[in-house]
């Protein structure tokens, strides 16, 4: 096997059907506001860490929160784990600022992320 090991899990997206109703839970259990709050997207930087709330995820076929792993070769790393046994759920792509993201599901079926950023 490669030398790929994670970075961690860095990124936790949470699908929210009310953003409003949402960002005010998530800025009273962190005790600040978020760093980047658009209507598609709210996000939260903690302890190194990224929180981020996802209007209408569930639409996008998110069902619950999805933590990403921090990854230096998205494409090596993807390979590794659909070797192991994992099915890839959503191809890279890129979300902006060079940060490619993708999905894939474990043998039973749990929803893991991985992040590359460039």
């Amino acid at each position: 096997m490669a030398d790929s090991a994670t970075q961690g899990i860095k990124t936790v997206l949470h699908p929210v059907s009310d953003i409003t109703a949402a960002k005010a839970v998530y800025t009273a259990l962190l005790g600040f506001p978020p760093q980047t709050d658009e209507s598609y997207y709210v996000g939260f930087e903690a302890e190194g860490q990224h929180i981020g709330l996802v209007p209408g995820g569930a639409d996008q076929g998110m069902t619950g929160p999805v933590a990403y792993w921090q990854v230096a070769d998205i494409e090596a790393k993807l390979a590794e784990v659909t070797a192991a046994g994992g099915t890839v759920k959503d191809q890279p792509r890129n979300v902006g600022g060079g940060r490619l993201v993708a999905t894939f599901t474990d043998p039973d079926g749990n929803v893991l992320g991985v992040l590359q950023d460039s």
